[in-house]
């Protein structure tokens, strides 16, 4: 992962091209570690999470070819942990969607407060084709955003959704050209940069507060399924 800085913005770039952006143990616990110590960081205002072309992320990286890779229940817990961090981290983070966003690095995605995509940004869940479930942990943010009876066709159908369709559910607020989707991000990132800190943090906090009791966290009370795969 890199970290690049402009003013009050800081980008975090999912920096491993080569397995395609995918999530291991060491990018999971590299980015939940970044995150809080730049909410700690007064100098940061907003943050921007992208991938390194040509994709956001293929999601979990379970198989061979990686350094690091989590056990699927060792995934969940790691990627619970990241997404605990997002939803307590008071500032904005604006998530640039540059690419394809599968399983896991959708979910990422939709653990941000804002989605910026790329025309040809593609997403989807791939666990249906591969046998497995989409995990409760994975499947919460669906559900928060478009509600169970979207989530179903989501994870049910295993179909992929254009940039134009996920603007459509609401699951993406802005669609742009690829080469205009770095600016995008950033100039809307410094736009909240510029808002008052304190009200920004607790917009966030209760938007999220009627999130979680509308929809809370079903991983966190379901037996039996910490070790399955997760996408």
């Amino acid at each position: 992962m890199t970290v690049a800085r402009a003013g009050a913005v800081v980008t975090l770039t999912l920096a491993r091209p080569e397995r395609r952006n995918a999530l291991d143990r060491a990018l999971l616990s590299n980015l939940t570690a970044t995150l809080a110590e730049l909410g700690d960081d007064r100098a940061t205002r907003a943050i921007v999470l992208t991938g390194a072309p040509p994709v956001f992320s293929a999601g979990a990286d379970l198989g061979r070819g990686s350094d690091t890779p989590p056990p699927p229940g060792q995934f969940v817990r790691l990627f619970s942990r990241l997404a605990a961090t997002l939803e307590r981290l008071e500032l904005p983070v604006v998530a640039a969607l540059n690419g394809h966003a599968v399983g896991g690095g959708w979910a990422l995605a939709l653990g941000c407060d804002f989605r910026f995509a790329a025309e040809s940004a593609q997403c989807w869940v791939p666990e249906i084709d591969m046998g497995v479930a989409l995990h409760p942990v994975l499947a919460t943010p669906f559900v928060r955003l478009v509600g169970p009876a979207r989530t179903r066709e989501i994870a049910m159908e295993g179909r992929r959704y254009s940039a134009a369709e996920q603007h459509a559910m609401g699951l993406v607020h802005r669609v742009v050209p690829a080469a205009a989707l770095p600016a995008a991000a950033a100039d809307y990132a410094a736009h909240l940069a510029a808002k008052p800190p304190r009200a920004l943090a607790e917009v966030k906090a209760r938007i999220n507060q009627i999130a979680r009791a509308a929809w809370p966290e079903v991983g966190a009370t379901t037996e039996g399924v910490l070790d399955r795969p997760a996408g």
